[in-house]
């Protein structure tokens, strides 16, 4: 317990410390909305990377896979296809892309760790040959699919005027209920965290620990999907590295989370949590105008301590 509000304690700290030093724009209304629209991406990775973690399972390919996705929708476009038929068909790319890792986890036997850095390297390599290497924006890009994240919810009804919740916050959130639903009140999450406790037990207990562990996947390419299409209708543009950052931000927020969790695990609104931790500190770091190197340094840091404590508790409670 003290690891965890030692965590939490760390973040109201600098929290407080960049308040102090952007007192007129950082804990303001506008930059709030602002934030939860830039973290929107990230969260829906790491919500759905929460999944796959319940079972002690990794997926590196998230941000290489968004990048394909999001392309794939993107080069569809130059070619006349309607945006409703490419958005479906950037997430086949996402399910068939988790589909493809949890068969090669869960069937092929694997290890997730070899399986998702050699399914990264064929997701990049993909995008930028299905591109030629170049970015798709401008007029191949269609309006109603770059303005979609402009698009929102109006405060005006809370008497705050000029401000909308954005969609892809709208989004964001919807995918955190949803995980939440099916993780805390389906017996299909209830099986990962025993499959992720003892994989073994899980087996001979009469659970299909294989067919969960490619759907865990699955649901992990399709947010992966999901994420790089709001990354493009975000910048109105797509290219072969846009979610590179997602991987290691994604695994980030979710240790992070593990580090506030009261047993060390992975849990979805503790990945919320994280996600917010990651986004204020990028947000606050921006504004000091700090170089993006010390933003990554910060990053892998905050890996490191996150995964430190929950190390540590995982062993308090396993005696």
């Amino acid at each position: 317990m003290a690891r965890r509000y030692g965590t939490l304690a760390g973040f109201i700290a600098v929290v407080m410390m960049l308040w102090v030093l952007l007192p007129d724009t950082f804990i303001t209304a506008r930059n709030l909305i602002n934030v939860s629209q830039q973290i929107s991406m990230l969260a829906v990775v790491a919500f759905t990377m929460t999944i796959v973690m319940a079972m002690n399972d990794f997926d590196l390919s998230v941000g290489s896979l968004a990048s394909l996705s999001g392309i794939t929708a993107a080069v569809l476009f130059t070619y006349d296809w309607p945006v409703a038929a490419a958005l479906a068909a950037a997430l086949v790319v996402g399910l068939t892309g988790g589909l493809l890792n949890g068969w090669l986890v869960s069937y092929v036997g694997i290890l997730p760790f070899v399986a998702t850095l050699g399914t990264l390297t064929i997701y990049s390599g993909l995008a930028f040959l299905i591109s030629g290497g170049k970015t798709v924006f401008g007029r191949d890009i269609p309006d109603a699919f770059g303005g979609f994240s402009r698009g929102g919810i109006p405060l005006d009804w809370l008497g705050v005027e000029k401000l909308r919740i954005p969609a892809l916050t709208v989004i964001a959130l919807s995918v955190l209920l949803l995980v939440w639903y099916l993780l805390e009140r389906r017996v299909f999450g209830r099986h990962l965290y025993v499959i992720g406790n003892n994989r073994e037990a899980a087996h001979y207990a009469g659970i299909a620990v294989k067919r969960l562990r490619l759907a865990a996947f699955a649901l992990t390419g399709v947010g992966s999907a999901a994420a790089g299409l709001m990354l493009a209708s975000r910048v109105a543009s797509a290219n072969p590295t846009q979610g590179a950052g997602l991987m290691l931000d994604g695994i980030a927020a979710v240790f992070l989370g593990m580090s506030l969790h009261r047993r060390g695990e992975p849990h979805v609104i503790a990945t919320f949590a994280g996600v917010v931790m990651l986004g204020l500190l990028d947000n606050g770091l921006t504004q000091l105008s700090v170089d993006s190197y010390v933003r990554e340094i910060m990053v892998g840091i905050i890996l490191l301590v996150a995964v430190g404590f929950s190390v540590l508790s995982a062993r308090r409670l396993t005696g």
